[in-house]
């Protein structure tokens, strides 16, 4: 073992086996995860975004983020920041080596209600803060346009707080809407000085889309995007990282070139707690 490679620390065991998810089987994983860190990655950082671990984090907030940064993941996307403090955050994010580029946080009713999240966003050290999906209010006849320029008005309130607003989609957005899609739609109404996109390659692969041809297509507006593999067709279903069809070599190389700065892996339906789904992921993002 490299002297330089980073171990399972005594105390993060015990966090992990308090956590319950450090068990007989994926403890030597996580700790093989750890020591093949630095030469051989040909990327520079792993993020998760941490809805995938929700469940083991809903028994163990500390033992759960020692166990994902044993797993390789360096940057953190928060869906929610389970009614901690900043300091809090910026203390684990410190103890582990992480940063947290981004979370995701529903489209409050009114802009007037995002004064609180984005003053949380900024005391965390956050750059964006990214809208994970659109309400009812958005759906029918003009709902996109509608919902673009929500996240400009949006947009230049993050700007006030140094942020930036992002949109995270699912499949929903490339249904057909005329000649274009909702995504499309999305992007030519929103002000690129305001608003930038998080692609989920899964969801654009589950609607038949092409993420390469998406990011050529609009370069420096997608700066981040959701790592989840998919199987095969017809199927489509959410897959560790390295366990399915997409090429993310290949996307994260070709979207590097036009703006792409943070990847997350992220799988809905992780099962065991999802810690076990993220050693998987990572290990294999470690070899892209």
């Amino acid at each position: 073992m490299d002297s330089n490679s980073p171990t399972l620390s005594r105390r993060t065991l015990l966090q992990l086996l308090a956590a319950g998810v450090a068990g007989s089987s994926l403890l030597p994983r996580l700790a093989a995860a750890g020591t093949v860190m630095s030469n051989a990655r040909r990327i520079d950082h792993i993020g998760l975004q941490l809805y995938t671990v929700r469940n083991a984090m809903s028994k163990d907030l500390e033992g759960t983020i020692a166990a994902i940064a044993a797993a390789g993941v360096t940057e953190i996307e928060p869906f929610t920041y389970y009614n901690k403090p900043a300091e809090w955050w910026r203390d684990q994010m410190k103890q582990h080596g992480l940063k947290a580029p981004s979370a995701h946080i529903g489209l409050p009713k009114t802009d007037a209600e995002w004064e609180p999240q984005f003053t949380m966003a900024k005391a965390i050290g956050q750059e964006w803060v990214v809208v994970p999906s659109f309400g009812a209010e958005y759906r029918g006849d003009g709902g996109y346009k509608k919902l673009a320029d929500r996240l400009n008005s949006s947009g230049e309130l993050a700007k006030k707080f140094g942020l930036k607003m992002g949109y995270h989609n699912h499949n929903a957005e490339f249904a057909p809407q005329g000649d274009t899609n909702g995504f499309e739609i999305l992007l030519a109404n929103t002000d690129p000085k305001l608003v930038d996109f998080e692609l989920d390659l899964y969801w654009a692969v589950k609607a038949g889309m092409e993420p390469l041809k998406i990011i050529a297509a609009h370069p420096k507006r997608i700066t981040l995007c959701h790592v989840k593999d998919a199987t095969a067709a017809p199927a489509i279903a959410m897959a560790d990282v390295g366990a399915g069809t997409i090429d993310f070599k290949t996307i994260i190389a070709a979207g590097r070139k036009v703006g792409l700065k943070h990847w997350f892996i992220e799988r809905d339906d992780a099962p065991d707690g999802g810690v076990p789904s993220v050693v998987a992921s990572a290990a294999a993002m470690k070899k892209l």
